[in-house]
């Protein structure tokens, strides 16, 4: 099984290039209402509304609340030669008007009701819409995921709907239970948990035991299904605990900058701890682990959620109860905090959960996972580019190769979207699968053109 992008023959970084600043995993060591008026007005008070002039004989017209302003003047009908000293009255409507009204009410009101759960529907299930650039041929139908919120709800009733769905893992190495400690949330109903795999590759790699915590304190076994470090992601299965709940799974295509999200797991050991923030940006390509041969690359939804060591793997969570992406990685500025890791600067990065789906179905269907390649290798790293990525190599009998990629060729857009360097190119792909055909626009000699390039696929 290929273990990292190092063996990659598609575009990873060229031998050579400086490895390029990493964001820093978090699944490391385990730590020890005021009445209404006016606007520019008081209350209403009757002292402050003109005084009227007298009404007409008859009972006394009902008061308004005091607080509020007095109701409109009733308009009074009535023919210009009446009679004087006869009582003026409204008119009235003929009978055959109040059957039609309430009729009318009835189409309209269930009109509406059904226009709404139109547009709801087409919110919610629209995975053209806008977002992060995360794969679209997704499929959930095969998945035993509860249903979203019916509306979105407040940060409390999110967190009540997803707390017992968020576990936290803790992985022994060599007999001590501090290997890792990170987070996860149940996949389905059959007691797989998605997890990080930075969270238990060590335990795994070295027959380490993991255990599952979840919102009860109830520790169980679980046994590691699958892997992929290229995509930073591991399933678990925990036999025997069909019981737990599964989460129910969005869409991050759907996100939009600004939009309100809620993280859960164990940061620093704690937990079933919840944190809440915004989407900061969407489509950000980042690379985590601390050298070439544990990095992956992912198009991350960044979030300002409080992120922390220990988060890696839980759930990050929209305002219907759904996981939009796992939390995977946070930004550092030099600066450390337990076990010389930093801590939350509001810089948090989380892999669409479209991207989770597939590489989860991949696992549960054949031990393993797969990523895109083309056959060349890119500069990653040095002094930043902006203006694409550039082809170091192009390997023999290669996609890049048939596609008539060739060295030095400057990359500048995949299916037309921009590219401003290696990392950004790497990732772009990887948002697709093998057997796809892609479009890459390229700079060659001065002049700009578009080939097309079939993915190959690699385990990893």
């Amino acid at each position: 099984m290929n273990d990292g992008p190092e063996n990659d023959p598609g575009a990873t970084p060229a031998p050579g290039s400086a490895v390029p600043e990493q964001t820093q995993p978090i699944g490391g060591q385990r730590p020890a209402a005021e009445r209404w008026a006016p606007p520019g007005q008081g209350p209403v008070t009757p002292a402050s509304v003109p005084a009227a002039s007298a009404p007409p004989p008859g009972p006394p017209p009902t008061s308004p609340p005091s607080g509020y302003p007095p109701p409109p003047p009733t308009q009074v009908l009535a023919p210009a030669h009446a009679p004087s000293g006869h009582r003026l009255e409204r008119a009235r409507p003929p009978g055959w008007m109040w059957p039609f009204v309430a009729l009318l009410a009835l189409v309209v009101g269930a009109g509406s009701g059904i226009l709404g759960a139109i547009a709801y529907s087409s919110w919610d299930d629209d995975s053209d819409e806008p977002g992060a650039s995360s794969p679209s041929n997704v499929d959930y139908s095969d998945l035993t995921t509860q249903p979203p919120l019916q509306k979105p709800g407040s940060v409390a009733r999110v967190a009540q709907e997803v707390l017992p769905s968020t576990v936290q893992i803790i992985a022994e190495l060599d007999g001590v239970e501090a290997g890792a400690t990170g987070s996860g949330f149940v996949l389905d109903d059959q007691g797989h948990i998605i997890t990080n795999n930075h969270v238990v590759a060590d335990a795994a790699e070295n027959d380490g035991p993991i255990e599952i915590v979840d919102q009860d304190g109830n520790r169980q076994n679980a046994t590691v299904v699958g892997r992929s470090p290229v995509y930073d992601l591991a399933v678990l299965h925990v036999a025997g605990a069909e019981d737990l709940k599964p989460a129910s799974l969005g869409r991050s295509r759907t996100l939009r900058v600004g939009e309100p999200v809620v993280a859960i797991g164990a940061p620093l050991g704690l937990s079933s701890t919840v944190t809440s923030g915004i989407v900061s940006a969407l489509n950000r390509p980042v690379t985590t682990g601390s050298t070439a041969d544990d990095s992956s690359y992912i198009n991350a939804v960044q979030t300002d959620a409080a992120i922390n060591p220990g988060n890696s793997g839980g759930p990050l969570v929209n305002l219907q109860g759904q996981v939009v992406g796992v939390n995977s990685a946070i930004a550092t500025n030099g600066g450390g905090s337990i076990d010389d890791e930093a801590g939350n600067i509001g810089v948090g990065f989380a892999i669409p959960v479209e991207q989770v789906v597939i590489t989860a179905d991949q696992i549960l269907e054949n031990g393993e996972a797969q990523y895109p390649v083309i056959g060349a290798r890119v500069q990653t790293g040095g002094p930043a580019e902006f203006d694409g990525a550039t082809v170091d190599e192009v390997i023999p009998d290669s996609p890049a190769q048939d596609a008539g990629l060739q060295n030095g060729d400057l990359i500048t857009h995949v299916n037309g979207d921009r590219v401003t360097d290696g990392i950004a190119l790497i990732v772009a792909i990887r948002t697709h699968q093998p057997g796809e055909t892609i479009e890459f626009t390229i700079r060659r000699d001065g002049d700009e053109q578009t080939i097309q390039v079939t993915l190959d696929g690699e385990v990893g």
